[in-house]
């Protein structure tokens, strides 16, 4: 087991680098669009190119970002229902969601979206507007996205397995995979708490 940890330590590397490089897409597309913005009321010029390249940068962030969210747990949970049962049966889940959903998911967006990517980069398809962007990189973003999610998703079946076989720490307990609200909610136990002890 300790050399699938591995494997998987190395694939959570690699979907926190490409997430951190996603957050400055975000702050390129801002950019872009501010300028496009200006350029547009101030000059009344417009570029279909920066427009297109908003989208696709946009694109970039949710598609490679996808195995970043799940590495850091902030995908979609049903929070009150999975708090009230034991940590074995929460990893038994995630290890059932991830076998049934996730990997057939992440599978059939991939064979579906390869070929559109391999006929707009053979045929060096280009956007219909006038001074558009060639279209294959976007296209390839679905794949590769796919890709990344369906390689975390290895990951993080690893680490549900390690749990459950008393060999890894159970990370869905763990502070950093707790969403925003389970981590406001203990703060709010907690305080609750001290107000109860601070009236005896």
């Amino acid at each position: 087991m300790s050399f699938f940890l591995l494997i998987s330590r190395g694939i959570d590397r690699l979907n926190q680098s490409v997430g951190l490089f996603t957050t400055w897409l975000i702050l390129a597309t801002t950019l872009i669009s501010a300028g496009n913005a200006i350029v547009r009321k101030a000059f009344d010029s417009s570029s279909n190119a920066l427009l297109e390249i908003q989208w696709y940068l946009f694109a970039a962030v949710f598609l490679l970002g996808a195995g970043y969210g799940l590495l850091k747990n902030s995908h979609v949970r049903i929070d009150f229902i999975s708090s009230m049962l034991s940590p074995r049966t929460r990893n038994w889940i995630d290890v059932g969601g991830i076998l049934l959903a996730l990997f057939p998911f992440c599978f059939i967006c991939i064979y579906l979206s390869w070929p559109l990517f391999m006929q707009a980069y053979t045929t060096g398809e280009m956007s219909s507007n006038a001074g558009g962007l060639i279209r294959w990189p976007v296209y390839a973003l679905v794949p590769a996205g796919f890709a990344l999610l369906m390689l975390q998703g290895v990951s993080e079946l690893i680490k549900r397995l390690a749990f459950l076989w008393g060999q890894g720490e159970d990370v869905l307990s763990s502070e950093e995979a707790m969403s925003d609200e389970q981590k406001e909610l203990i703060a709010l136990e907690k305080l609750a708490q001290e107000q109860v002890q601070g009236a005896r």
